[in-house]
């Protein structure tokens, strides 16, 4: 299945992506109102018995929410393909570079990721995000695919230089609106090798990053395993699992990401998140005193 979180004016919710539309399941299904909520019953089940019936909203009719709009936790893996540890010059790790988001950090689909008034230097980051589907404790690598949901795309949008301010990367990873998460996650049942995939990040219609997924450093049961180990992960935790060579910040010169740009994150066998870049508008960013 494909599942998307949405709006549809003022009122969230998530359905069935179909051909015809959105299948409404948090207006069909009793007691689970958002997908993180489905997930923690493991209830996917009760998910695919609207599979055939019609949708309620057409595509074009809804705002799409990043793919789990209330994580309780979001994990990035910092310099995870070959490619990227070598452009940026980082010797290959011994464990994963981990790095936290903030859910408010993200947005969904065709909503604008936006440049803050603080920087110029907007970076793409093409990526794949895994979603928890099941929780535990101390996972082992064999077992973790078990607590995979599915899969989506992600954009880790980042502010180089606030990133760089210091040897911690959460600031230059956490401004309003940076990071894309979408357009819907892809069930586990559709993608059981996830690692025969491939991502592609396009600018303006320019391919910018392209590799198979199976070039990652540390492959997606590694990771599962890893954070495991140091936290409890629970259903709509996402671990977004880093990005490949040809990110901006190593082009000559730079690429950065501006007002008016569109930026495409392609997954084989999931989908195109894509976002425009608007500029933080500086009035907006001005809070009563």
């Amino acid at each position: 299945m494909k599942i998307a979180s949405f709006k549809t004016g003022a009122t969230a919710s998530y359905g069935i992506v179909t051909d015809k539309g959105i299948i409404d399941a948090g207006r069909r299904l009793t007691g689970f109102p958002t997908l993180k909520s489905l997930l923690a019953h493991g209830s996917l089940g009760e998910l695919r018995k609207l599979t055939g019936e019609q949708p309620d909203h057409a595509m074009s009719s809804v705002e799409l929410l990043p793919t789990i709009p209330d994580p309780d936790k979001i994990f990035c893996i910092g310099v995870n393909y070959a490619t990227h540890l070598a452009e940026s010059g980082h010797p290959t790790p011994a464990h994963p570079m981990v790095f936290t988001r903030f859910a408010n950090s993200q947005v969904g689909s065709g909503q604008p990721m936006i440049r803050p008034l603080e920087s110029e230097r907007f970076d793409y980051e093409g990526e794949m995000a895994v979603i928890i589907g099941k929780a535990g404790r101390r996972i082992s690598g064999e077992t973790a695919l078990n607590h995979v949901a599915g899969y989506s795309c992600y954009n880790d949008g980042s502010i180089r230089d606030w990133q760089r301010h210091t040897s911690q990367f959460t600031p230059g990873k956490n401004f309003a609106g940076t990071g894309g998460f979408g357009p819907w996650i892809v069930t586990t049942d559709e993608m059981p090798d996830v690692s025969k995939q491939t991502i592609t990040t396009r600018l303006n219609g320019a391919e910018v990053q392209a590799a198979p997924i199976s070039d990652l450093v540390f492959d997606v049961p590694t990771l599962i395993a890893y954070c495991s180990t140091f936290t409890e992960l629970v259903p709509g935790d996402v671990i977004v699992t880093g990005t490949t060579g040809g990110v901006g910040a190593y082009r000559v010169p730079p690429l950065w990401m501006k007002d008016g740009d569109v930026v495409e994150v392609e997954v084989s066998g999931i989908g195109i998140l894509r976002n425009p870049v608007k500029d933080e508008v500086a009035n907006a960013a001005v809070r009563a005193a």
